[in-house]
């Protein structure tokens, strides 16, 4: 999630970061064919999508950050693409102190093979923390409360071990509490994961943003740094030494593994890009505004079918959902 406008004023100026330097894709062989948007979404109603999460069927479900709310989206490829039907809305606060954002945002997004699921919600109140949104779309109940003066971001499902992971862009911790709810504890810390300051009304107050469970690691992003970490996951469920897997990844948001490798799928939240990230370190723009990206802050990846939410928080044109076509199976990627 970028930085926010306040509420009395317009845009703000992007984070001024570099573009990252990447290898182009070569003009025969694109890695991503056939980009379409499949639903574009109204601003001045809230509906800036900020994270998803894929149904069976194909559809997505997403976050809209400004209008707390949980959407559903038909975006399967079908003549019915784009229809959108809202699951649940979070409660409104009175006075909404979130840090950076300075107002009641839904962030990340999980749905557990149940159905049930599960989203961050960041508001500066005793309701910061972690909610479950029953299948059937009922009333969201929270599970586990984080702390106020935190940002909870990204989040992450580990169905294996029951647990859910929330990536805290401000007090740069990863929190981990069980997907049946409780105390939320803290895994992994450090500097990695902080942003470059704590001050709430600086747009370098980004730290630890997207976050995935892969190949029995917990890997984080960090916008501001412009990283990508890996938290190896210990036998016993503790966080082993983060590595470092990737830098120069200005403004990352959320990101998706194409495959069971290492390769990552990244939204490129400042330049509105989308990069594939080999596991070797060398990058690819894949996806640019020319597509249609409008402050991309996630990625999801179905078998060859890639879905991108953009909010449109900086830009303030055009939030969108759109669709693509990885060119390989994932394993090649």
């Amino acid at each position: 999630m970028p930085r926010l406008p306040r509420l009395a004023t317009a845009a703000t100026a992007t984070l001024v970061l570099g573009v990252t330097a990447a290898a182009p894709a070569t003009a025969h062989e694109p890695l991503i064919t056939d980009s379409r948007t499949v639903a574009h979404f109204g601003l001045a109603a809230g509906q800036t999508p900020e994270n998803i999460a894929l149904e069976p069927d194909g559809s997505a479900d997403l976050t809209f950050a400004l209008a707390r709310q949980i959407a559903h989206v038909t975006a399967d490829g079908k003549t019915r693409d784009g229809r959108v039907r809202v699951l649940a809305t979070l409660p409104a606060v009175a006075k909404a102190e979130t840090p950076v954002v300075h107002r009641a945002v839904v962030t990340g997004i999980v749905r557990a093979a149940n159905g049930t699921r599960y989203v961050s919600y960041a508001t500066g109140t005793r309701e910061t923390g972690i909610w479950r949104v029953p299948g059937n779309g009922g009333a969201p109940v929270q599970i586990a409360e984080l702390p106020r003066d935190g940002l909870p971001n990204g989040l992450a499902l580990d169905e294996h071990r029951n647990m859910l992971y929330a990536a805290d862009s401000v007090l740069g911790t990863v929190w981990r509490v069980a997907a049946s709810g409780g105390k939320a504890t803290a895994w992994a810390k450090g500097t990695r994961l902080q942003p470059l300051t704590a001050n709430p009304g600086s747009s370098s107050g980004y730290g630890a943003n997207g976050i995935k469970v892969h190949r029995d690691a917990v890997w984080v992003s960090n916008s501001v740094r412009g990283t990508l970490l890996r938290f190896p996951l210990r036998a016993d469920g503790s966080a082993g030494p983060a590595e470092t897997r990737a830098t120069g990844l200005a403004g990352i948001d959320d990101f998706a593994f194409p495959g069971h490798g290492s390769s990552v799928l990244a939204a490129l939240n400042d330049t509105s890009q989308v990069v594939l990230v080999r596991r070797d370190g060398t990058r690819t723009v894949v996806l640019t505004p020319r597509d249609g990206l409008s402050n991309p802050a996630s990625v999801a990846v179905r078998g060859r079918t890639l879905y991108v939410p953009s909010g449109a928080f900086v830009t303030r044109q055009d939030p969108n959902l759109l669709l693509a076509r990885l060119r390989y199976p994932a394993g090649r990627l």
